[in-house]
């Protein structure tokens, strides 16, 4: 496992909700808002390597040359359906000039493959090295969803080093699973778990994501 790329953000914050993701006697509710302040923190933390530029703007009291996001770049944020949807409503908040674009998969339950049901992707990529990619999904189980969302934009030519994967809780065998194919790829955690088990679920973890987030 190449440790430079995976950042691990840690803070009483966080712990603090990862422990109420984690505690099966959490509600479908506090699921969801815990998941949403990790999301939070994560995209901020993600959003670090956007370019920036200096302009000068005029406040109450004096002109200032500030710092700002770069205009002309595209930003997209690709939730992997459906636990990935969480990611959405924070996303839109801290970066409103994002262009979202979901990917659907669901994986088979016996040989823990994504099938494909859904992918809103098809879409042309001129100038590249203009484009910033925030793959999410809440859980880095077997990475084999996360390996064919990575393809999709690795295949338009966008740098590597733009492409970032977003997920509150990965899995040894998922991460090195990416960093296989994707050795340069960052992926952004709040936690690297233990390992997963026989059915492909993280071990802690906090069973189905997917599940516990919209309580089915």
């Amino acid at each position: 496992m190449n440790k430079e790329m995976i950042r691990i953000i840690e803070n009483p914050v966080i712990l603090q909700n990862l422990c109420t993701m984690r505690d099966k006697n959490t509600s479908c509710q506090g699921v969801r808002i815990a998941t949403r302040k990790i999301t939070r923190v994560l995209l901020y933390e993600a959003s670090k390597n956007l370019p920036l530029v200096e302009k000068e703007i005029e406040t109450p009291i004096v002109k200032t040359t500030v710092k700002t996001i770069k205009d002309d770049i595209n930003i997209i944020i690709s939730p992997i359906l459906r636990a990935g949807l969480i990611f959405t409503d924070e996303a839109i908040d801290i970066l409103p000039q994002a262009c979202i674009r979901h990917i659907g998969m669901y994986r088979d339950e016996e040989t823990l493959k994504p099938i494909w049901y859904y992918n809103k992707v098809p879409m042309e990529a001129p100038n590249p090295e203009n484009f910033y990619i925030y793959i999410t999904d809440p859980m880095l189980a077997t990475g084999n969803s996360l390996l064919e969302a990575i393809r999709l934009y690795a295949d338009k030519k966008i740098p590597i080093s733009h492409i970032k994967c977003i997920c509150i809780m990965a899995a040894p065998e998922g991460i090195e699973n990416i960093q296989k194919e994707f050795p340069d790829v960052e992926i952004i955690t709040a936690s690297v778990d233990s390992h997963i088990n026989e059915k492909g679920y993280i071990v802690p973890g906090m069973g189905d994501a997917g599940d516990r987030i919209f309580n089915t």
